[in-house]
């Protein structure tokens, strides 16, 4: 694949980006796409390695030796088809993954790995400026109907799969767009939304109808100027019915001080801002300008968290982690071709953040009902001899305290709102999501099926896409007694 000898002439160049003195200034996309010429080098990097772990370590499976052959010789449109084969949504992918492809390359056992991330990025821009991508309407109808609950990367993948095979396709939105946690949940800077209205568009000409501002469920659950369905409506208008919703139920601290003004899930904050973007008027909106911010949770929640406050003109941002602080680099001979536990350091923490490991929040503290400091303690892990499980204890004399005027708490989410779930009757596993498995998608309730977050808790777009599109395959089965759609 690529250039036989392409992985020992070329470096890994990797996308650059806008400065931050600038990138502050706006709420845009600022990653410089590799050029036509870095891609095709990047592409020749890729080896002749006989097994792809790339592959596998991608988990909608992206073909990935493939499209990088073909973008070092340039056949871009073909190596579009390539990538539109296992994937939906490139430029979500491309923009906002983690890349376990690169962390399983071969040549990431001892070198740089190829920049996937970066060619599918270029890929799927290239593909969007030329016109390729373009709707794929069916060429005949089923005459079945299927309802698709919750417009994130699972319902939107299983929408179109679905949409192409011929059914009818309506897809219900609580909130007043279309997209989900990709929506409201992933900065503008991160994803520009005008990428998910461009799929939206696409997903229309195919056939696809949304409904917006459509809560499914009881009418007490729903908030106040949306439309409620029950899922018995559902039932009796839809031939199937898919549960596509995001984990959306936070984990809390529920410490002493919790329940002081100041001190808000990283959600409420996140999503405030990106529909402000977007040109809603918000009451009271949360800002961080001019104040201290303490965001609590190391993850790309609260990395989120850290470059919104900063563009909000923030005092100062501290991000605490509970877990002790990763090494530089990680054992390759390990660990290889898994994803490796090390430091990784984030545009939005390169931006302005203080960083601490290994710290345990005990109390918020304030006065006239609102936080003005927090204390917390240091912990170290320890291995215990007789479980073989880690857990952790207070380093003793190391409480401190922390000025705090806004506190972020971003450490991820324990479940699907349980609301719709109950409302449905479906069963749920012990984490609270709807049980359902990977072969058939389908819940305890008749022609009821679950995917992407709804099913298996929290997790990345990649599985998102990945189980979408595997659900819609389970669901033409199931309405059709056979599918040609592609696992």
């Amino acid at each position: 694949m690529g250039k036989i000898t392409g992985f020992l002439e070329f470096a890994r160049v990797d996308e650059s980006y806008e400065a931050p003195v600038e990138r502050l200034k706006h709420w845009k996309e600022f990653v410089v796409t590799l050029t036509d010429d870095e891609a095709k080098q990047q592409g020749a990097r890729c080896m002749d390695c006989g097994i792809p772990f790339c592959n596998n370590g991608c988990p909608v499976n992206n073909i990935i030796p493939d499209w990088n052959d073909l973008v070092y010789r340039q056949h871009w449109e073909k190596a579009l088809d390539v990538l539109h084969s296992t994937n939906n949504f490139p430029e979500f992918t491309g923009r906002i993954c983690p890349a376990p492809c690169e962390a399983a390359c071969t040549l990431n056992i001892n070198n740089d790995p190829v920049g996937i991330k970066s060619i599918e990025h270029a890929i799927i821009d290239k593909g969007w400026h030329e016109g390729w991508v373009t709707p794929q309407p069916p060429t005949r109808k089923t005459g079945k109907k299927v309802a698709v609950v919750g417009s994130g990367p699972a319902g939107l993948a299983c929408a179109q799969q679905l949409a192409r095979a011929g059914h009818s396709v309506t897809v219900f939105e609580k909130n007043n767009r279309v997209g989900g946690l990709l929506r409201y949940g992933i900065p503008d800077f991160k994803l520009e939304k005008s990428n998910i209205d461009r799929r939206v568009a696409q997903l229309e000409a195919e056939g696809v109808e949304f409904m917006t501002s459509t809560y499914i469920g009881a009418e007490t659950d729903a908030e106040d100027g949306v439309t409620v369905r029950t899922p018995e409506s559902l039932k009796e208008e839809f031939d199937a019915i898919v549960l596509s919703g995001g984990a959306e139920t936070p984990r809390d601290l529920p410490i002493p001080g919790r329940d002081l003004k100041g001190i808000h899930f990283a959600m409420e904050f996140l999503t405030q801002q990106n529909k402000a973007n977007a040109g809603d008027r918000i009451a009271k909106q949360l800002s961080a300008k001019g104040k201290h911010v303490i965001v609590i949770g190391g993850g790309d929640t609260g990395s989120d968290c850290v470059g919104t406050s900063n563009r909000q003109g923030a005092a100062s941002v501290t991000q605490f982690e509970l877990m002790p602080k990763p090494p530089e680099s990680e054992d390759k001979a390990v660990v290889w071709p898994y994803w490796p536990l090390k430091l990784r350091t984030s545009s939005s923490q390169e931006e302005g953040c203080e960083r601490d490991w290994a710290v345990s929040t005990k109390t918020f503290e304030g006065k006239g009902g609102k936080v003005e400091k927090l204390v917390a303690v240091r912990v170290e892990w320890f291995k215990d001899k007789a479980t073989g499980q880690m857990k952790m204890r207070e380093v003793e004399g190391s409480q401190f305290e922390l000025q705090a005027d806004l506190v972020l708490l971003a450490m991820g989410f324990v479940s699907p709102v349980q609301g719709m779930l109950k409302a449905f009757g479906v069963d749920i596993d012990n984490r609270g999501n709807a049980k359902a498995n990977t072969e058939n998608y389908a819940t305890s309730v008749d022609k009821v099926f679950a995917a992407g977050d709804m099913r298996r808790g929290q997790s990345l777009v990649v599985w998102a896409i990945r189980e979408g599109r595997q659900c819609a395959r389970a669901v033409d089965e199931y309405l059709m007694g056979v599918t040609t759609l592609p696992r």
